[in-house]
């Protein structure tokens, strides 16, 4: 068979409108699969160049398939399995930033340029004081941005119109500001003139942006099955979920000029994100995270198809009543995250899925543990059990080099978490059932405050605690179904 290539799709060129740093699975089966459809609609008329942002590794693969590849999105719609195919021809070019500066420079001075795009993981938009302007490229994305506009504003000067909407797509919090304030301090520690730091901040947009896609990349073993069916070799083909979701919070013009909307994308242009990070982070991940630990100490492995019947409680009755979204627009999201959980073709590793549950019971379940219990002056059950099978998971009596172990039904786990976390259930590890609770619900390091002092909480874990050791995490959750 023949490698995919631009002979075979039929590649329209257009104008490099969108410059992307990562060249990683999920822009290309998020942004560049959606733009890609805003170009066969006739809505963008824009290629993209992608840029690989660090040393290491290839984009021979890329060349060698002149940027052409196929998306496979897959999932459960309306109840029934279901996949996509799209041979995705937004791409006009790969470069690498550090085998490949000057051509990677040189994108700056293109006229046609508007967007920048990135995705460089949590740890990529830091300030990193060691980078120097006249580093070929500095090592951070904050400074290679600085470095890229810079060279932009030296080439056009402080024309109107030159400028660009920056898109962060990197999982933090306020990403497009935290970039912004990143940028703004290279310029000032590279000792940059005022003139090129009013153009960055009159002519720029740093869009904070929420991104919402499951992406699981090349699909190994179903590779080959994929390249039969399609009559053609693809050696970076993408695969991700159907549900796809792209907030970006930026000026009302935006509307026009990326008219995502009327190519029927999942795309919202709006003045404020956060209520939208608030639903996802709250049903969608912090419904996840409340009945993981459970379901594993239930004896699931992979959590398709069963936590869901574990989680329409706490979603439908304890955490949609604590957010402000309208309420249609919240049961329509709850439905669309049970069907993802469901979704056969995505593999949930739960033990995978437990890494860091501390921090993330806090930042994603205890904000609706409030809410309710503010609301509503009762507690709610399916949150209060959550918080029982975080602790009886975590009750390990072995701490290794490799995290802390635990059993289930007489086989060994390793919990993984910040080591003070560990350590601190290792010390604990001989507790009655109620010390532990009292112990980790009065660790103000863990939680911002002492969880004790929310009426009926301790007594409520203490006795969802006992049971789960009892009688098992599964008796457990059939009563609060």
């Amino acid at each position: 068979m023949e490698l995919l290539n631009r002979k075979k799709t039929g590649k329209v060129e257009r104008p490099v409108k969108v410059l992307q740093f990562g060249e990683g699975n999920f822009l290309r089966a998020f942004v560049d699969y959606m733009i890609d459809i805003a170009n066969e609609q006739g809505k963008f008329n824009g290629d993209i160049v992608l840029v690989k942002p660090i040393e290491f590794g290839s984009l021979d693969r890329f060349h060698d398939q002149e940027c052409q590849y196929t998306v496979q999105l897959r999932g459960i719609v309306d109840g029934e399995p279901k996949r996509i195919n799209r041979i995705v021809t937004s791409v006009a070019d790969a470069v690498d930033a550090y085998g490949e500066y000057q051509k990677y420079a040189d994108y700056a001075k293109l006229d046609s340029l508007r967007y920048i795009v990135s995705n460089t993981t949590e740890a990529g938009i830091v300030y990193d004081a060691s980078c120097k302007f006249e580093d070929t490229p500095p090592a951070s994305y904050p400074a290679k941005l600085t470095q890229f506009l810079y060279r932009r504003f030296k080439n056009f000067g402080a024309e109107e119109g030159k400028g660009f909407v920056i898109l962060s797509c990197e999982l933090i919090d306020n990403n497009g500001k935290e970039l912004e304030k990143c940028v703004l301090k290279y310029i000032e520690q590279w000792n940059l003139e005022p003139e090129f730091k009013a153009w960055v901040e009159k002519e720029n947009i740093f869009c904070s942006t929420l991104v919402d896609r499951i992406v699981t990349g090349y699909p190994r073993s179903e590779a080959d099955e994929i390249n039969k069916e399609n009559n053609y070799v693809d050696n970076i083909i993408d695969t991700g979920e159907i549900f796809g979701f792209w907030v970006i919070e930026g000026p009302e013009f935006l509307k026009t000029e990326l008219p995502f909307d009327k190519a029927n994308l999942p795309v919202l242009i709006t003045d404020d994100h956060k209520p939208y990070k608030q639903r996802k982070v709250r049903i969608l991940n912090g419904a996840h995270t409340s009945m993981v630990l459970g379901a594993y100490l239930a004896g699931q492995d992979i959590g398709a198809g069963f936590i869901p019947d574990t989680l329409n409680t706490a979603i439908y009755d304890e955490i949609i009543p604590t957010l402000t979204l309208p309420k249609d627009e919240l049961m329509d999201f709850a439905h669309s995250v049970t069907e993802r959980f469901k979704n056969p073709f995505i593999d949930h590793a739960l033990l995978s899925i437990s890494l860091n549950s501390t921090s993330k019971w806090k930042a994603r379940v205890m904000p609706s543990l409030l809410g309710y219990v503010e609301k509503n002056v009762t507690l709610p059950a399916c949150i209060a059990a959550s918080f029982a099978f975080y602790i009886a998971f975590y009750n390990g009596n072995k701490l290794t080099d490799a995290g802390l172990i635990a059993e289930r039904n007489g086989n060994e786990y390793t919990v993984m978490d910040d080591r003070a976390v560990l350590e601190f259930f290792y010390n604990h590890r001989n507790d009655s059932n109620s010390e532990l609770v009292h112990a980790v619900m009065t660790n103000t390091d863990f939680w911002g405050r002492d969880l004790t002092e929310i009426k009926g909480f301790e007594k409520a874990v203490c006795e969802y605690l006992e049971d789960t050791k009892t009688n098992g995490a599964y008796e457990v959750m059939k009563k609060l179904i």
